[in-house]
């Protein structure tokens, strides 16, 4: 062996030396997991020993925050070390669609996280770590684009087997199944592949988010708990009005609360919220997220991994407090389980509010050797800091022009003084979650402001008095006010955060989508077919250049839910010969669709679109040869909001 060589082999020998003495580091991230929803952080009624056993073995923190109230965002930021204003990924990848009565149209914004970013995972992708990823991503890549070397993910239709993946790649199962078991089946799979290190799991469980499904043996479990509990006469739920604008009083409120309509609460901008954590079915989600975090540390225990594994633990955003679209509670029980999660209190608010129950989130970091078991710190931490301070945590270098608006926290960890500084949140769209304006909030030490973009109003609480953000001090203390508004809005210039337009007359008329250019769409998809019936609320009807991996498609969308699309046209069905109607369709991911297709008024065909791949249909004329026929495609609402049809290539084939 010459000199040389014998160095290089030292070289190799030293850098696998330092791979081996690496931390890894497993990031357990969970959807809509509200910093209430954990015992150590007051739960009663959720159980979740795990968690709570985490943080007597690590550090818990009490300030910490989601960049964003909804999910999207939030995990970019994750990703990026950046604020969703300054990548303009600032709602939910798909969006809510926008409503008439609504003031202002939803701002400009990213649909996919930025293939210019260099994310945690590919920074340590590129320091030799194993990366996986299990469970939701939802930002509109898949994880191995954006640096992972394996993943399973998706959106999901439900926690039991056969899961009901769409628009990603779900985990197998057999049936009886539960879909949080089996994402934990996989990340101890990896651990167990990768156990020579350094790896990076991102266990992003798909898990709070509803479908609100609790594993069944574990929903049993709560039946009996809460059976067994006192009668308690307190509020389930209670009403929140738009604070943007005229707020109702007390007996207005009373009088909305008997009349629970949706276009009477959407009027009077009024949501519902829950006040107690009794949902056995979420109950069971908790329980089953929290074993798998359970079972997690127990593989890193047995594989000699836990002193040398880093585990973050956190969530996406604020519990569901508040239904995902709006849902009266004048239904039974079962029903209300199925539509709010959780209660945040003492947290105001929920998921899609920029009050803390929407951005609050729990927050522990088990450094094994290097932190105080038990400790709690009162620093206040958002998701852009995770980039910067896992760096540092490594021993790797920062990448401060990619993580830029990143605050490493490891003084905090180290029970040193540590000042964040400002935060700040900016979501500049209508919310599912609530009929509040766009807006966005920043936190200064112990006071946060809020500012609605529809209006102008503006609220100031203290929090270190008063956490459930009951008391607008906004008047009381009118130049602090000032002046946290001027750093806000001078912030939101620094990184050109995208605002809300004023909806205008021509503007509406483009955003309802009765556009007189959609016949001509139609026209040019598909020369003699023509269009009736098409509107939508926000989906705007029309030529795309690509969805789901298909160029050249139409969208249409049903003007109501009662009255359908129709694209229709008349055929000359040719003597002896062959003629085939044929197209593919799919959905968006949100939503469904009923495909009706009719021959002279007589239905043929009739197809629930449930899942976002296409499908191709042939429909054989032939029987009709020699008669003029006339040929109608509905797309019909199932639902309400996303029941926009895709379409790819509508053309009547003839052959010999």
């Amino acid at each position: 062996m010459t000199l040389r060589h014998f160095l290089i082999l030292l070289v190799m020998t030293a850098v696998h030396a330092a791979d081996q003495q690496r931390p890894n580091v497993v990031f357990f991230l969970v959807d809509d997991l509200g910093q209430r929803d954990v015992g150590c952080y007051g739960s009663t009624f959720y159980e979740t020993p795990a968690i709570d056993q985490l943080a007597q073995d690590g550090m818990r923190f009490e300030n910490a925050y989601a960049t964003c109230h909804v999910c999207s965002p939030s995990r970019a930021s994750i990703q990026t070390g950046k604020y969703p204003a300054r990548t303009n990924l600032t709602e939910w990848l798909g969006g809510r669609p926008e409503r008439d009565y609504e003031k202002l149209h939803s701002a400009e914004k990213l649909m996919a996280i930025p293939d210019e970013e260099q994310t945690l995972a590919e920074t340590l992708q590129g320091h030799g770590y194993a990366t996986a990823f299990f469970g939701k991503a939802h930002l509109g890549k898949p994880p191995k684009e954006w640096g992972f070397d394996e993943s399973t993910y998706g959106w999901y239709r439900s926690y039991h087997y056969p899961f009901g993946v769409r628009n990603g790649n779900g985990p197998d199962g057999k049936e009886g199944d539960y879909l949080t078991d089996r994402f934990t089946d996989m990340a101890l799979d990896f651990i167990d592949r990768h156990r020579d290190g350094p790896f990076y799991l991102h266990m992003a469980h798909f898990a709070v988010h509803d479908p609100i499904h609790g594993r069944k043996d574990l929903v049993e479990k709560y039946r009996r708990k809460l059976a067994s509990q006192p009668t308690d006469d307190a509020a389930e739920y209670i009403l929140e009005p738009n604070p943007d604008g005229p707020l109702p009083t007390a007996g207005e409120l009373r009088k909305l609360a008997r009349n629970d309509t949706v276009a009477t609460h959407q009027n009077a901008r009024v949501w519902w919220v829950k006040q107690k954590q009794d949902n056995i079915e979420f109950a069971g989600m908790v329980e089953a997220m929290d074993e798998s975090l359970g079972r997690i540390r127990k593989k890193l225990s047995e594989l000699g991994l836990d002193d040398n594994t880093i585990i973050i633990f956190t969530g996406d955003n604020g519990g569901m407090a508040a239904s995902n679209q709006y849902r009266g509670i004048n239904h039974p029980r079962a029903f209300l389980d199925s539509r709010f999660s959780t209660s945040n209190l003492p947290l105001r608010g929920a998921k899609g509010w920029n009050y803390e129950g929407g951005i609050r989130v729990p927050l522990i970091v088990h450094w094994p050797g290097k932190l105080n078991a038990g400790s709690t710190s009162n620093a206040i931490v958002t998701g852009t800091d995770y980039y910067p301070t896992l760096l540092q945590m490594l021993g790797l270098p920062t990448l401060p022009k990619q993580h830029v608006d990143g605050s490493s926290f490891l003084p905090a960890l180290n029970q040193q003084d540590y000042d964040r500084g400002p935060v700040y949140w900016h979501f500049p769209h209508y919310s599912n979650h609530g009929y509040q304006s766009p807006g966005g909030a920043m936190r200064l030490g112990r006071y946060k402001l809020l500012e609605y973009y529809e209006n102008g109003g503006v609220q100031l609480f203290d929090l270190e008095a008063d956490i459930g953000e009951q008391h607008d001090l906004s008047k009381v203390k009118p130049e602090l006010t000032r002046r946290l508004l001027t750093m806000f809005r001078k912030w939101r210039t620094d990184v050109d955060a995208k605002m809300p337009p004023v909806k205008t007359e021509q503007s509406r008329k483009r955003q309802s989508g009765v556009s007189p250019r959609f016949p001509r769409d139609v026209a040019q998809f598909a020369p003699g077919w023509s269009v009736r019936n098409w509107g939508g609320p926000g989906m705007r009807p029309g030529l795309r250049a690509e969805w789901q991996g298909r160029k050249d498609i139409l969208l249409t969308h049903p003007q109501s839910r009662d009255t359908a699309c129709i694209l229709s046209r008349k055929f000359d069905v040719p003597a002896g010969k062959q003629s085939t109607l044929k197209f593919a369709v799919t959905n968006h991911p949100q939503g469904d669709w009923d495909l009706v297709v009719r021959l002279d008024r007589t239905e043929i065909l009739k197809r629930s679109i449930t899942e976002t791949r296409w499908q191709d249909i042939q429909i054989d004329l032939s029987k009709h040869a020699g008669r003029t026929i006339t040929i109608e495609l509905e797309n019909r609402a199932s639902g309400w909001a996303f029941e926009a049809a895709y379409w790819h290539k509508i053309r009547i084939e003839t052959s010999p």
